[in-house]
């Protein structure tokens, strides 16, 4: 029993350690974001980070793992509430958005990390594809395909038009989310423009 209770105390500690170098990237960036400076945030020695983490790298990277699963789990689940694809869409694109309105430390912190971050080999890692791993790409792919099938989208390429879908939401995280328009009003605005661009008629949203 005692080893079973020690798992979950190490799995805490280490998304509390995740946590902390979330707020650090968003406090001081990623340049600065030493061990030091996460321990301090998540008030515990380095030495504590080492035993959960096998170096900074090994920490930022299962960091950006987390984010990427957290927004992904919770942009999926609000998708999948709904069964044809025009409502998958136009629900991948709203919790999208409201995802990264609600989200700003860990929208900053994400991208700290990819702009910032290299792999071994010296790589800027937003210069890595990995358009096969990414859950969010695929699922938007899936439902564009169906929606083309059924006769309710029309596109030609699949994989442009997701692109275009995303380059749309990604864009509401980097001019400043809800300084600048409500995430809502710029949800819908998304959603017009890729019905009148794929002819999507007699929708909820169109």
């Amino acid at each position: 029993m005692g080893s079973h209770k020690n798992t979950f105390i190490q799995e805490a500690r280490k998304q509390q350690i995740i946590a902390a170098t979330i707020t650090t990237l968003d406090d001081i960036g990623y340049v600065k974001a030493s061990l030091a400076q996460i321990a301090k945030r998540a008030t515990i020695s380095t030495a504590l980070i080492s035993y959960h983490f096998a170096d900074r790298q090994d920490l930022i990277d299962q960091s950006l793992q987390a984010l990427l699963e957290q927004s992904a789990t919770f942009i999926l689940t609000k998708t999948y509430a709904a069964d044809d694809p025009a409502t998958q869409l136009a629900n991948f694109i709203e919790a999208s958005i409201a995802y990264q309105a609600t989200h700003p430390k860990e929208n900053a912190a994400l991208l700290e990390i990819i702009f910032n971050a290299r792999t071994a080999e010296d790589v800027p890692y937003y210069k890595i594809s990995d358009d096969g791993e990414d859950p969010l790409l695929k699922a938007l792919c899936k439902i564009l395909e169906d929606g083309k099938e059924q006769g309710t989208f029309t596109v030609d390429s699949v994989q442009v038009m997701a692109k275009v879908i995303q380059g749309a939401i990604g864009e509401y995280m980097l001019i400043g989310g809800p300084i600048s328009v409500e995430a809502e009003e710029y949800s819908q605005e998304v959603i017009k423009i890729m019905w009148t661009a794929m002819k999507v008629e007699g929708h909820k949203n169109a």
